[in-house]
């Protein structure tokens, strides 16, 4: 039994004599040196740079072959070109000047090629274009521009009897008055019902519906009692319309937050956030 209580005295004279062993070895001249290194806060003093020597770090042009260049990735790419450039600008010297301008032209030779390549696979792969929903052509353009109008004025006729207008203003108000113009002409367009409140006679509703600035349009649906801002200031006829357009689609929830600016027309193409994208390696499916 005498021999279980010989074992940890025993371990703890060997671990001793081990430290005793790594002190001789490496004495502590002061108190103070044990307290130099980032454990105590110490700030090391920054060293000397030397012009000369730091002008022979940065990299050269003739460091490098083109082929290398072309084919180095854009992140390693970035850093050279941006080396050579601070060079250049250090040393003002005409050939590190020069360098720069080569790097630079590559880097731009470089960028042409991928513009090619992507007009190429755009081309190729009809899916990935936005020629359809977006084209560039002015016929396409002026069929673009009909067709959302139609929408648009579809839908606001549509929603007569389900919404309504809120109109908040201040008699005092010179924006108010312009934007009163602008109300008759949408009326005198479209059969709705617009309510205007005078937001110095109700300031309790006014600050219930978090009306701060006037002019101050709400959209209010009939049936489920939603509202939804429309503008806080002064906008066009055309403006409100469309606007009005996606507030009745949110409210009615045909369309929600990432599909808010697109038109019914879009859904399924390239403006359709939520469209599925179905591409293989082949043209034309």
């Amino acid at each position: 039994m005498y021999w279980r209580l010989l074992i940890p005295c025993f371990s703890f004279l060997v671990f001793s004599s081990g430290l005793y062993a790594a002190e001789t070895e490496n004495p502590i001249s002061s108190p103070s040196d044990s307290k130099i290194g980032w454990w105590w806060y110490e700030v090391k003093p920054p060293e000397e740079t030397d012009p000369e020597k730091e002008e022979k770090k940065l990299p050269s042009l003739s460091d490098y072959s083109f082929e290398r260049l072309w084919n180095m990735h854009p992140d390693q790419f970035q850093g050279v070109l941006t080396s050579i450039h601070k060079k250049a600008v250090m040393t003002l010297k005409e050939e590190d000047v020069r360098d720069y301008l080569v790097i630079q032209d590559i880097a731009r030779r470089k960028a042409h090629a991928y513009t090619n390549v992507n007009t190429m696979v755009v081309q190729k792969y009809p899916k990935l274009s936005l020629e359809r929903d977006f084209p560039t052509a002015l016929p396409g353009r002026n069929a673009k521009v009909k067709q959302q109008m139609i929408e648009v004025r579809t839908k606001i006729e549509q929603s007569t009897r389900d919404f309504a207008l809120i109109y908040f203003y201040s008699p005092s108000c010179h924006f108010c008055a312009e934007q009163n113009k602008i109300l008759q002409l949408f009326q005198a367009k479209h059969p709705w019902n617009v309510k205007p409140i005078n937001i110095t006679q109700n300031p309790k509703l006014a600050e219930k519906l978090q009306v701060h600035a006037v002019p101050y349009l709400l959209l209010l649906s009939r049936k489920s009692k939603e509202t939804m801002p429309i503008a806080a200031g002064v906008i066009s006829l055309a403006e409100l319309e469309k606007r009005l357009h996606r507030g009745i689609r949110l409210l009615n929830k045909e369309t929600n937050a990432e599909s808010y600016s697109m038109y019914e027309f879009q859904r399924g193409g390239g403006f359709d956030a939520t469209a599925p994208l179905n591409i293989s390696n082949r043209p034309n499916n």
